[in-house]
């Protein structure tokens, strides 16, 4: 009975064993590339139709009435409009005057962004240095300046350095000294005020870098016996290049075509046009001359210039192995 048992048990667990068949693999239904390739445009297609009418067709229009003829006579229909070509340009380029303000323009713009960078950054590390307190009280008063609009910043700066009221002749001892009146003074002005207001962006950029940076790094350099000025040169600057260079770019173009503040400042560009910058002078060519077609082509000029401006510092920065 025992032989018997286990031969029964034995045999079904031989014929109860299924037969092994081949896994023959499901292919994936195939993802149609059209989706794959057309989505993202779809989603980004409201942000380009409002980028288009905001920034492309502006900067057509710019160009298309720098090669025309467009006074106030045609403004008003008295005379057709007629193709210059680069006739505006040849009289913008052989006008003496044009060169005088690029250059005043390139080097007021150089010296706020160096001196832009340079308080920014000053004040980033020292809101790592400061406790919460002073650091929330210098972040509040930093973040009033950068939302001051540069028709409110400029007329109280006019109001601080005005010789008759202003309190900083006072308190420095110039009297009746006129800050407006010669060319150096007016731009030394005009750029203090530029710096005040724009060093805030600067300032909260670099400040969120440097958090971003690990302690460590900057403690094993501490305990190497670097001094702060070469953590900063050799340590943290490198690491803070990318941003660096996002403000720098942001700095330039800003500080390039600044108008508010020598408009306002200096009463349309100073006496006799000393402190004249290509926006100012753009201005007055469009609107006080009524030569729409000139202050065009200086508006064309000016985008030219800093779209090259922009394109050397990135192939630069690229050329250096770094990637924004």
């Amino acid at each position: 009975m025992t032989h018997r048992t286990d031969e029964a048990l034995k045999g079904p667990a031989r014929t109860a064993r299924p037969a092994r068949t081949a896994r023959t693999a499901v292919p994936a239904a195939p993802v149609p590339r059209h989706r794959s390739g057309w989505t993202p445009w779809l989603y980004l297609l409201p942000a380009l139709v409002v980028l288009g009418a905001l920034l492309v067709y502006p900067i057509y229009q710019l160009g298309l009435i720098s090669l025309l003829e467009y006074t106030q006579a045609q403004v008003s229909g008295g005379e057709p409009t007629s193709f210059q070509g680069l006739g505006n340009y040849a009289a913008l380029f052989s006008d003496p005057q044009f060169w005088q303000v690029l250059l005043a323009t390139v080097l007021f713009a150089a010296a706020c962004v160096v001196a832009t960078l340079t308080v920014g950054c000053a004040l980033a590390v020292l809101l790592t240095r400061v406790r919460a307190v002073p650091r929330l009280v210098l972040m509040l008063a930093a973040l009033g300046a950068w939302a001051t609009p540069a028709v409110t910043g400029s007329t109280v700066w006019v109001f601080l350095f005005d010789p008759d009221h202003g309190p900083v002749n006072r308190l420095l001892g110039l009297g009746d000294f006129s800050w407006t009146y010669g060319r150096h003074s007016a731009f030394a002005l005009v750029l203090l005020e530029v710096v005040w207001c724009s060093f805030p962006f600067v300032m909260v950029t670099v400040y969120a870098g440097v958090k971003a940076i690990p302690a460590e790094v900057l403690e094993a350099a501490a305990l190497d016996g670097a001094s702060q000025w070469r953590i900063w040169r050799s340590v943290t600057a490198p690491m803070l290049r990318p941003i660096l260079v996002v403000v720098t770019i942001q700095s330039i173009i800003w500080d390039f075509k600044v108008f508010t503040q020598i408009y306002v400042m200096t009463n349309g560009g100073g006496i006799a046009g000393q402190n004249l910058v290509l926006n100012v002078y753009a201005y007055q060519k469009a609107f006080a001359s009524s030569q729409y077609s000139l202050g065009s082509a200086i508006g064309v000029v000016m985008l030219l210039i800093l779209l090259g401006v922009t394109l050397v510092y990135l192939r630069l920065l690229r050329r250096q192995g770094e990637e924004l």
